[in-house]
């Protein structure tokens, strides 16, 4: 007797046996190809993807057009998963969001109402809230779907049809822009102004061989839903229309509407008096959220990196309105708006790349001119599809025309034959060569259809239908009359949407931006005097203004002066250690006066037994004398000893034993170099016998049989040698006949000048 298990397959016979990779590989292909022709690209005739293109043809069977009344987005979004589009319900909601948010599309395609989200990136409200219907624009992106325009293909299940592109003219793709990313490929396609798409267009039909500049002559570029400005060069834009690859920087708009001046209302910069004022942001970049936007500038000024701006204030309503109060009136306008395109998203880039599915459904990379040739045919295919369904409309309808003039002619016939005949309808046709449709309208016919104007309102439709037919069959057989339907078709689809009506006013405006100051952080400190006070056990402070540098100054106990200069906040501070290492400090961030200031070191990464031998404000362009202990040293330009980092940089190379002695100015009057050693010898020399080093030990300045260098100094030659007398007097004392002590460099002088200190300093 069988069993069941003998007479039902054995499910592993249905295994084939194949690579692992292959069949992965055979499998990945299919889902990347399903990516990226039927999910994220759009087609280049109707700028759609399928989930758009389905929203928009269920909203149409719904009767959702502009003249009716709302309907719950719940309905749409389960009629599109149900029957058009089996996937998820949050995604294709959020496509039908994103088609009714003015500030996400050019020129809306579904018209919402309820919350649909707004520009601070809140979401919408859930689907069983919002209500929905088409806009106009949809309306004609679809005309012309039920006059044969297209073809139709099956759904997901057979059930029902949908239409493989929407036949309009509206020109969706560059209007309205698209952005996908694929398998191996992605799109990102801003909008533009319709107005501006048209003329490129129209030059294009009648010139075909049309140059890529001229079209750009007309075509200026993106415009934005939400405005801004792009600031890249016509080149740029230009070359990246030709390639279909690019990207544009967009900037936020500043504009006071209620400034009295017109170029305060330019700037953005509002009057409050007292020489106050403040800036407006009235547009943000595209795809910004307007939140996020005023988040990072708060951001940046808590961080301390705007330090020039004090608040940001949010005073939007419908309008966008961003304010932004300065810290004081004293800061530049053009320096605050650069810092904001640095520092924040209110610029921020936008990329092009023409990826688009074209008639055969193939994704290509095009150009400006590449992409309106092919949307130009594929109108014109349209236009031929519509003219042969309307002729075969027409001969359909003159068929029945003819037969009801037959039958006023013979009225009172027809009427005995359908009186008398069991089956009038074979006796009719034969009597009368009337085809079987003309007989079973003619049977149809209402008695009311019998009063004598009938005849001659059916004599007025054949002769018209006829007419419409010749016209037809011309517009067919000539491409010059297509291409000037076309034409004439898109110039009235141009008054609609031209340069005067609301929707078509250009909002984005494309200027070069040529930077009218150097943004740098340190440009945006406030230039204050402050006196810088270094402790001898390395704690500094900055006291506002310039005070006396032998003032009364506060000390820790068993802590006393050491360095004191004064500065500006804007300038950077050298910090000279004893081992040759230079570190540098911004004055503006050194800690007040109040206290006793803050250890250095918590600032620099000074090592612990190295000693601070100079404090000096840095000098574009300015150099100093450095000298070691041991009697080398060199000239070094201000500019090679900026440090970047805490560790400072080695300026000088010392040996154990040896140190930094002697960090000084040199003034630009100077010429000659002065040199005191321990054993209280002196020398001068000339200054060009001194090299100019970024890092090094440096030459023999004198030479010394015992001790070392004490000081060293530079001076004019002719203005000799001064040095302060010791005691409360403070004069000065003048030495103007040096040539004494002049020699080569490296030699191992004289004693110096009757009076010179005896502490062997300058």
């Amino acid at each position: 007797m069988d069993t069941v298990a003998d007479t039902e397959p054995d499910p592993f016979d249905a295994i084939v046996d194949a690579p692992f990779d292959s069949a992965l590989s055979e499998r990945y292909l299919v889902y990347a190809l399903s990516t990226i022709t039927a999910r994220s690209l759009p087609d280049l005739r109707d700028g759609l993807k399928p989930v758009h293109r389905r929203l928009l043809w269920a909203m149409r069977q719904l009767k959702l057009d502009p003249a009716s009344a709302f309907k719950k987005s719940a309905r749409v979004v389960g009629d599109v998963i149900g029957k058009y589009h089996p996937h998820g319900d949050a995604s294709v909601y959020d496509a039908m969001v994103r088609l009714a948010q003015d500030f996400a599309l050019r020129y809306p395609l579904v018209e919402g109402q309820g919350n649909f989200g707004n520009i601070d990136g809140d979401n919408a409200a859930a689907y069983r809230y919002t209500e929905a219907r088409l806009t106009p624009t949809a309306i004609r992106l679809m005309a012309g779907l039920d006059e044969g325009t297209v073809d139709f293909v099956p759904t997901y299940n057979g059930e029902e049809e949908e239409p493989e592109i929407f036949p309009g003219l509206f020109p969706n793709l560059l209007a309205n822009g698209a952005s996908g990313i694929a398998v191996g490929m992605a799109t990102s396609i801003p909008s533009h102004n319709v107005a501006e798409i048209i003329d490129a267009t129209l030059e294009l039909i009648d010139n075909p061989h049309v140059e890529h500049a001229r079209l750009m002559e007309l075509f200026h570029g993106p415009d934005f839903p939400t405005g801004g400005v792009i600031v890249d060069s016509p080149a740029a834009i230009s070359n990246a229309y030709e390639t279909g690859r690019g990207a544009f920087r967009v900037r936020g708009r500043f504009f006071a509407a209620e400034a009295e001046k017109a170029e305060d209302r330019e700037a953005g910069i509002e009057r409050l008096g007292g020489g106050q004022w403040q800036l407006v942001i009235s547009e943000i970049p595209y795809m910004v959220q307007k939140g996020k936007l005023i988040e990072q500038i708060a951001q940046a000024i808590a961080d301390k990196k705007l330090p020039i701006l004090d608040d940001v204030r949010d005073e939007s309503d419908e309008h966008i309105r961003i304010v932004l109060v300065p810290r004081s009136r004293n800061v530049e306008p053009e320096l605050l708006k650069e810092s904001l395109y640095r520092l924040t998203d209110l610029e921020s880039r936008f990329s092009l790349n023409l990826n688009v599915l074209d008639a055969s459904r193939t994704p290509m990379v095009m150009g400006l001119k590449e992409l309106l040739t092919n949307w130009v045919a594929s109108q014109i295919d349209i236009l031929q599809r519509r003219s042969r369904h309307r002729l075969e409309k027409i001969a359909a309808r003159l068929e029945l025309v003819e037969g009801y003039i037959i039958a006023f002619l013979n009225l009172d016939r027809i009427i005995e034959i359908i009186r008398t005949e069991d089956e009038p309808k074979p006796v009719m046709m034969a009597e009368f060569s009337l085809t079987d449709r003309q007989a079973e309208a003619i049977l149809n016919m209402r008695l009311r259809s019998l009063r004598k104007l009938e005849e001659m309102e059916l004599r007025q439709e054949r002769d018209d239908l006829l007419a419409e037919r010749d016209e037809l069959e011309k517009l067919l057989e000539s491409p010059a009359r297509q291409r000037t339907r076309v034409k004439r078709d898109l110039n009235a689809l141009r008054k609609e949407y031209g340069e005067d009506t609301a929707l078509g006013r250009r909002r984005t405006t494309i200027a070069e931006a040529v930077p009218t100051v150097e943004f740098t952080m340190d440009a945006m400190i406030e230039k204050e005097p402050v006196t810088v006070i270094l402790s001898q056990r390395g704690w500094i402070r900055a006291a506002r203004g310039h005070v006396p540098l032998d003032g009364d100054f506060k000390f820790k106990e068993g802590d006393g002066p050491a360095f004191a200069i004064h500065a500006q906040t804007t300038d950077k501070l050298l910090v000279a250690a004893d081992n040759g290492r230079f570190y540098t400090l911004g004055a503006d961030k050194l800690p007040g006066a109040r206290g006793f200031g803050e250890p250095i070191r918590t600032m620099v990464d000074i090592e612990s037994e190295a000693q601070i031998v100079s404090l000096l404000a840095y000098k574009p362009k300015g150099q100093l004398l450095l000298a070691s202990s041991a009697g080398k040293g060199f000239a070094a330009e201000m500019e090679e000893l900026l440090a970047e980092t805490r560790k400072g940089r080695q300026v000088m190379n010392v040996k154990p034993g040896v140190k930094l002695a002697v960090v000084r100015e040199i003034a630009a009057r100077h010429d000659h170099v002065a040199v005191v050693g321990d054993n209280r010898k002196l020398v001068i020399f000339a200054l060009e016998e001194l090299p100019v080093l970024a890092r090094g030990q440096g030459v023999t300045l004198q030479r010394y049989r015992d001790g070392g260098l004490s000081d060293a100094t530079t001076l004019a030659l002719e203005e000799g040698l001064s040095w302060t007398m010791g005691g409360e007097s403070g004069r000065v004392r003048s030495e103007k006949d040096v040539m004494l002590w002049k020699v080569a460099r490296g030699a191992a002088g004289r004693l110096p000048p009757t009076g010179f200190p005896r502490d062997n300093r300058f």
